[in-house]
């Protein structure tokens, strides 16, 4: 069985920064054994050092010692996401009473470690925030891939009557495949002229551009999270050859399928 590679599974980067070479080194090191090759772990003596690194890579996770020479924790997250970094962020502070609870919640904290930073603790934290950082990761892939057209339709439901919304429901269940209007007006029992009319009357787009819109949109969320090919990109998404996917794609985003993936890399 060949299985497929997301690109939401890539390598992460997780950036530990403390100026305590002892507490750097020993957090370092059990993220180093944790992750056993699967993330990438960066440590920085220094804000001035995390912001070197988060200037040569993409950042996913920062643990940060919230009291630091010249630039706290809370700062130095404040100066990433200026950037243009936005990593899930967790703060290590010395103290249980933390003082910065409303900075923290304007930056997006996820989580606060209390020193000595317990192995188990962070750990977990730090899983915490890759799942957190995976799940704004897609979100943010979702919405690039959508149709606001089909966006507004699913937005807009309640005008559809009961067998527009089931030759609807059809078409999504199968858009891996070929289908005709004819094929969906007979699975809910319509003259496909009748259908045809109230389809449009009632969602604002004909049956094939809709169609061609949900495979589009598929064929978009494919290309931003896996590494398929776009020729398997293609026949997934309902196309029977690569050539004519290739050429509606374009029509409608105005490129081609690869030039797109690149582009949103």
């Amino acid at each position: 069985m060949k299985i497929r590679v997301s690109v939401l599974d890539k390598e992460k980067t997780i950036l530990l920064v403390d100026d305590e070479e002892t507490t750097l080194r020993v957090l370092t090191k059990s993220l180093e054994v944790w992750a056993d090759g699967r993330y990438k772990i960066r440590s920085a003596a220094s804000a001035q050092q995390a912001i070197r690194t988060a200037q040569k890579e993409k950042v996913h996770v920062v643990v940060t010692d919230i009291c630091m020479p010249e630039m706290t924790g809370l700062e130095l997250i404040e100066e990433m996401q200026k950037m243009g970094q936005l990593p899930v962020s967790l703060i290590i502070s010395g103290h249980s009473e933390f003082e910065y609870a409303q900075t923290a919640i304007r930056l997006g904290v996820l989580n606060y470690l209390v020193k000595p930073v317990q192995k188990q603790k962070l750990i977990q934290s730090v899983e915490e925030a890759l799942a957190k950082e995976f799940t704004q990761e897609r979100a943010g892939i979702m919405q690039k891939a959508a149709d606001h057209s089909l966006t507004e339709l699913e937005q807009d439901q309640k005008q559809m009557t009961s067998p527009v919304q089931a030759g609807k429901d059809f078409i999504d269940r199968h858009i891996n495949r070929q289908m005709t209007l004819k094929e969906v007006a007979e699975h809910i029992h319509l003259n496909p002229s009748y259908f045809s009319v109230i389809f449009k009357d009632q969602t604002g787009l004909t049956f094939s551009e809709y169609v061609t819109r949900k495979r589009i949109q598929k064929a978009k969320q494919l290309l931003l999270t896996t590494t398929m090919p776009v020729a398997e990109i293609a026949e997934t998404a309902g196309y029977q050859t690569a050539k004519y996917f290739n050429k509606i794609f374009k029509e409608y985003e105005g490129l081609t399928p690869g030039k797109y993936r690149k582009n949103h890399k």
